[in-house]
């Protein structure tokens, strides 16, 4: 567990994912324009990691698939890319994941996050209504 703790890039992503949420909260702003720029670059920075880390660990087929889902729902391609590099860091991923498994782990997440909805529709009678 301290191996994990201890990875940089880890750290480096989960210090811009704290300062994404205090700026969504309104909590970054007081901040001058030379440290808005550094964050940004930092920013940019760990993302360009992220994105080779995940061509080292995605054949060209998984990466667009993942880049599709991610035109629809950002936060979700964002989950499957965080699983992927965590299983990588802990040593679960030997070889670079195919689309099927890429898909199966989709399947996966899906039925681990599936929200069931349930509409009811509560009719409401009107006073002037006849009940015959």
């Amino acid at each position: 567990m301290s191996a994990i703790m201890a990875d940089p890039e880890l750290e480096a992503i989960r210090q811009r994912r704290m300062r994404e949420l205090m700026a969504q909260h309104g909590m970054g702003n007081q901040q001058n324009p030379e440290q808005q720029k550094a964050q940004e670059d930092a920013k940019r920075e760990a993302d360009e990691r992220r994105q080779m880390m995940l061509s080292q660990i995605l054949l060209p087929e998984a990466r667009e698939r993942i880049a599709r889902i991610a035109l629809v729902k950002p936060e979700k391609a964002r989950g499957v890319e965080d699983v992927l590099l965590r299983s990588a860091q802990m040593g679960q991923i030997v070889e670079k994941v195919t689309e099927e498994r890429l898909i199966s782990l989709l399947e996966q997440i899906n039925t681990q996050t599936s929200k069931q909805t349930k509409v009811t529709i509560q009719r409401r009678r009107s006073v002037l209504e006849d009940d015959d």
